[in-house]
């Protein structure tokens, strides 16, 4: 792997690990990144990068949320204790994966070959970035009736993988799909956005596995050195984010990022336009 190609690589990890938290689509801008600074290498390689990358961000979440996500809680060397809690939260998990699991062995490959466009991914920006400033225009209005993610039953877990099943279109944002959706059913943003993380870890290990399979699992070296360090940009970045983005919510709404998708999709749809 040549400097230049490492840079490249490098730039496209912090794409990665700014924009798979925050929810502005983190595919749509992978995609659009590689309209300008493509990487030196096959198409079907670049297919399946723009997805593993994504388990370098992953991996940031189980760190973070370490305590949280597992379910066992050791007293002292020789027992541990069950953290009832959390399984439940994790079975909440599995029903929230069903919807997007079956939609995407059915139609990802369709969404792959027709939909992986510039005007689609301007579009999705823009109609979500709308969904994003009326939904919490709408909440000012109401209050949470489901305060913290413990608080999540299993209806609402499958109500909000049903809304994750849209982020199957490029740019609509698997993160902003699910948040929006939350958000409408009455999730307080905090729940929200933990839930997301949650349900992220089985999605986009399940992806990741599906991509490289389809790939061949025959990787040559540059292709792992490309791998490995896309990943670990990704992941060293997505702890930041991660951590901003708890601390930004707390006090603020969803409303900037929805601007920013809006003037993004513009942009995007003035630029393949005039090309």
């Amino acid at each position: 792997m040549s400097f230049i190609e490492a840079l490249k690589v490098i730039f496209l990890g912090i794409v990665e690990g700014i924009t798979e938290w925050l929810p502005i689509s983190s595919t749509g801008h992978m995609l659009l990144v590689d309209e300008f600074l493509q990487l030196d290498m096959s198409g079907t390689f670049k297919e399946m990068f723009f997805v593993v990358i994504q388990l370098g961000a992953i991996l940031a979440v189980v760190v973070l949320f370490w305590d949280k996500m597992f379910p066992f809680q050791w007293k002292d060397r020789s027992r541990s204790v069950v953290k009832k809690e959390t399984f439940s939260l994790w079975f909440k998990v599995v029903v929230a994966c069903i919807p997007g699991a079956v939609v995407t062995i059915l139609f990802d490959d369709y969404i792959e070959a027709h939909l992986h466009t510039p005007v689609v991914i301007a579009a999705a920006l823009i109609i979500y970035g709308a969904a994003f400033i009326l939904v919490e225009n709408w909440n000012k209005r109401r209050t949470p009736r489901i305060g913290r993610l413990t608080d999540i039953t299993y209806s609402t877990a499958l109500m909000i993988g049903l809304f994750q099943v849209l982020s199957i279109i490029p740019g609509t944002s698997r993160s902003g799909a699910t948040i929006v959706g939350a958000l409408l059913i009455g999730v307080s943003r905090v729940a929200a956005a933990e839930f997301t993380f949650f349900l992220a870890v089985p999605v986009m290990f399940g992806l990741s596995g599906l991509k490289m399979l389809k790939f061949g699992l025959d990787f040559t070296a540059p292709e792992l050195a490309v791998l490995g360090l896309g990943m670990a940009v990704a992941f060293a970045v997505s702890v930041l984010v991660i951590k901003f983005l708890m601390s930004y919510i707390k006090k603020h709404d969803f409303k900037v990022f929805g601007w920013y998708r809006i003037v993004l999709g513009i942009v995007v749809l003035i630029y393949f336009t005039l090309v």
